[in-house]
């Protein structure tokens, strides 16, 4: 989507992150920075997302500020989800901190909330905004990656190897949960990686069952330890409801459960999601300056696509049919 302004009005842009922190953010602020100071256009960083928006939480930012954040995890801008930017009353505060501020547009980096916020407060006020994809649940629709989400599923296949190691030492059965409220995109790469027994996501229908039937078959061929892999967002519960169900039906091993939880979130963004947010954040930029809003960037095919903001959050991002084969057939 273009819109009717072009690089010689924009003089000052703000950058923010909202709703959940994922690696790479940081990366992506930095990007973001230095693609406008090399146009001379001036930033401001808001802080705490939404929130600071409607606060007026500015901060300047230029190339210096940004430099050695691009391999922290988490954000240096702070991130909030803000209940106010949900209302119009919110919104048209934020507006009218966006205009004391002097700003000529906006990039946002975060998930379906930021964008929902996002899309709202541009058609709204008229303020050019593009988004960038930052969460590790990797479910916004239009790309093939979203920021933080290859480092969240290494730091759960990093946690599962060590589990793997206390379970081929007792004979015991794990049920690992990882993160995934609507999305079993983590579970799904993470049960690849390694090579767990089987997995339960919210887009798949497994019933405790049909999952006891499987453990039981491996239990018959003599596979003395298992993974399995529990999206937090399956319909059957969460690791510890699902772990005492299968106990009345697997009894072949002790079985216990894991919880990775928030260690997904942090750390070191890998190299992959550094360079993924930093394309990202510049790409959001040059669109911006080109008279590019209500889009968000993203990436299909390792090529850079524009999305509107609507269809990245209105629509389901299924799992790869092709990895659900290959996790089943390389489970046996």
């Amino acid at each position: 989507m273009r819109a009717d302004f072009f690089m010689a009005d924009m003089r000052k842009i703000g950058v923010l992150t909202s709703g959940g922190d994922s690696p790479g953010m940081n990366a992506c602020i930095r990007a973001v920075v230095r693609t406008a100071v090399h146009h001379k256009v001036s930033v401001a960083g808001v802080l705490r997302g939404y929130e600071g928006l409607i606060k007026g939480d500015f901060q300047p930012l230029d190339s210096r500020s940004v430099g050695n954040i691009i391999h922290r995890g988490g954000t240096v801008l702070k991130t909030a989800r803000s209940e106010a930017f949900r209302t119009e009353e919110g919104r048209r505060a934020a507006h009218d901190q966006y205009l004391a501020e002097e700003l000529d547009g906006l990039v946002v980096i975060g998930g379906n909330g930021t964008f929902t916020g996002a899309k709202l407060f541009s058609e709204e006020f008229g303020v050019p905004v593009m988004g960038c994809p930052g969460t590790i649940d990797n479910d916004l629709y239009g790309t093939d990656l979203t920021i933080g989400f290859d480092t969240a599923v290494n730091t759960a296949i990093s946690s599962i190897d060590r589990i793997r190691d206390t379970a081929d030492s007792h004979d015991r059965l794990f049920f690992v949960e990882v993160m995934g409220r609507h999305s079993g995109c983590i579970a799904l790469h993470a049960a690849i990686g390694c090579g767990a027994g089987t997995m339960l996501v919210p887009e798949v229908e497994t019933s405790i069952e049909q999952l006891a039937d499987i453990l039981n078959r491996g239990a018959k061929r003599k596979k003395l330890f298992n993974v399995v892999i529990v999206a937090e967002g399956n319909p059957n519960g969460n690791a510890y409801q699902i772990a005492e169900r299968v106990k009345e039906r697997f009894t072949h091993s002790e079985i216990k459960v894991a919880v990775i939880g928030h260690l997904q979130r942090g750390g070191a963004p890998t190299a992959l999601d550094r360079i993924l947010a930093s394309r990202l954040g510049y790409e959001a930029v040059e669109a911006l300056l080109s008279g590019r809003t209500g889009e968000m960037v993203g990436l299909s095919n390792n090529e850079v696509v524009f999305v509107p903001f609507g269809t990245a959050i209105g629509r389901t991002k299924p799992l790869n049919p092709n990895l659900l084969r290959l996790s089943e057939v390389l489970s046996i």
